[in-house]
């Protein structure tokens, strides 16, 4: 039995759309975050030591961060789009995006985050002029460059294509839903990317989507 350890609002919604695709049978473990400090409970720790999630469990084999896991579901029971391909082309295009959604494109809207925090945060009158223009510095220089760099690159990507893959769905297009989805709500610009937005709101009415939102729980990037 494949267990998934799901956390609210975080990427393990993707694995939970992808086990519906996939029509597999699956139990859930939800987790709960901290309501003060937004980090996962200290419980995760017991699956994995680094206590963050998607984690899966099969069986005794425990597997954690989502392009391992979707590795592993598409290559032991991958079906139609959502399966290991004999392409090599095809196989490298899918490798790439599984990387790119974590090594390039969430680095930046996770130091958005942080520097949009410490922007808003509580703190002595006469630090906070400096730490704004810190953080405003930071942003305009460094974290808001590459977030348009990235997205100006998946936007002419979409723009061409159906999915991140071609004409067909596949676990790519799980991968890269998440830091869209995230990054979309982060935004102000974001109606500069409608290929983007319809890629978004297109993943947001698959059958298998609404189903995994109506067992996972709170998820605030779905579309409202």
């Amino acid at each position: 039995m494949i267990t998934v350890h799901h956390l609210n609002n975080s990427r393990s919604q993707r694995i939970l759309w992808l086990l519906e695709e996939l029509g597999l049978a699956y139990e859930i473990k939800k987790y709960e975050r901290d309501p003060i400090t937004y980090l996962a409970p200290e419980e995760l720790k017991q699956v994995h030591p680094l206590g963050k999630s998607p984690v899966i469990t099969v069986d005794d084999i425990v597997i954690a961060e989502s392009g391992a896991i979707i590795e592993f579901l598409i290559r032991e029971y991958g079906k139609d789009g959502f399966k290991e391909s004999s392409d090599k082309k095809l196989k490298q295009k899918l490798s790439y995006w599984l990387h790119f959604a974590e090594g390039s494109l969430m680095p930046p809207f996770v130091m958005k985050l942080v520097f949009d925090k410490i922007k808003n945060s509580p703190m002595p009158f006469f630090v906070k002029p400096v730490a704004r223009m810190i953080a405003n510095k930071v942003m305009t220089s460094f974290v808001g460059p590459n977030i348009k760099g990235n997205l100006d690159f998946i936007e002419a990507h979409l723009k061409k294509n159906d999915w991140f893959l071609g004409n067909e769905i596949s676990a790519a297009d799980i991968q890269m839903s998440f830091p869209l989805e995230a990054g979309m709500g982060r935004i102000e610009n974001k109606n500069d990317y409608p290929s983007i937005l319809k890629f978004v709101h297109k993943i947001q009415k698959r059958a298998a989507y609404i189903r995994a939102l109506d067992k996972g729980g709170r998820y605030d990037y779905a579309q409202k």
